[in-house]
């Protein structure tokens, strides 16, 4: 199974600063170490060309050039540094490697860092700089026309950026679970919004979870699904303020792969947020994701498990 990453590239962030950055390289170190069956590769820079099929020309520009305001580097959350410019077009380009290995018959491939919904077209939010789910579904509808794309956004937080970049679209589906009273605390209107309560466990959740899934299947046959698969409504979680265990969490990701492969759809899997009282907690949520994404992987190709394991 393919995976791509930019963990390298690190911004440079004031000391107290709460994106916890070292999280990338932990979850490379621990697909290593735990599974090897994961092939990792550096990412790519996405170009402007990719940028443009989403953002506004001035937006890439005032990142590429370090012209951003004041206001919008508070908006985005991060200072503008060349590395920040650099990271957000890798942590793209690895969403947009992942997209192409799934059109060339991966089943499934991987982005270990990406997930930034919260990026409009226009401006960057919340910790997201690019829309890596918006650049990626474009980039496949280029390749192929007439493509569908269903975005499911399980991060804690709404994926506002994205909801609004595809309103309107009945090419691209977008289906977001987060907590009704996190951020963002001005909402956009997704294909399909599900508000959960602060404190949601495992048996409200992924009863929802298997509802929404229901739903999205009545109204929109895709052809591809981008999955945000957040560890942030983990229980361990600083921000997420839901509830979730570990096997709760693992049964989240089982649903949505497995409603994938029931329709045979392949899956981009990008691992969006993650905040963790424990950064360690937050990694080993993000390893059960990536170990139950190569079993997925293996569904699409049993002749290479069985070589694999020979």
């Amino acid at each position: 199974m393919q995976a791509f990453y930019a963990d390298h590239f690190v911004l440079p962030l004031p000391v107290g600063h709460r994106f916890p950055m070292a999280k990338y390289a932990l979850l490379r170190d621990a697909l290593v170490q735990h599974l090897p069956a994961v092939q990792l590769a550096e990412a790519t820079a996405a170009c402007d060309a990719d940028l443009a099929r989403v953002h506004t020309a001035r937006y890439i520009e005032a990142v590429t050039q370090g012209s951003l305001t004041a206001a919008e580097q508070r908006e985005i959350g991060f200072p503008w540094s060349p590395a920040m410019a650099e990271r957000a077009r890798r942590s793209v380009g690895a969403t947009l490697q992942a997209a192409e290995a799934v059109l060339n018959g991966a089943g499934v491939a991987a982005n270990l860092a990406g997930g930034t919904h919260h990026a409009y077209a226009d401006k960057g939010s919340g910790f997201c700089v690019f829309n890596d789910a918006a650049v990626a579904a474009r980039a496949m509808q280029a390749r192929r026309p007439g493509l569908k794309v269903a975005i499911v956004d399980l991060d804690v937080h709404q994926g506002n950026g994205t909801a609004n970049i595809f309103q309107g679209d009945d090419t691209v589906f977008t289906l977001s679970l987060h907590g009704d009273k996190n951020f963002p605390f001005r909402k956009e209107a997704s294909d399909l919004d599900v508000p959960l309560t602060d404190g949601c466990t495992d048996s409200d959740y992924l009863p929802a979870l298997h509802h929404a899934l229901e739903q999205l299947d009545q109204r929109f046959q895709p052809d591809v699904v981008i999955y945000l698969a957040g560890a942030d409504p983990h229980e361990g979680d600083r921000l997420g303020r839901l509830k979730l265990s570990d096997d709760g969490m693992a049964e989240r990701d089982r649903a949505v792969l497995d409603w994938a492969w029931l329709r045979r759809l392949p899956v981009v899997l990008t691992m969006a947020g993650g905040y963790g009282h424990d950064i360690h907690s937050t990694v080993r949520v993000q390893l059960h994701t990536y170990r139950i994404a190569l079993s997925y992987w293996q569904r699409w190709h049993p002749e290479d498990d069985l070589l694999a394991n020979a």
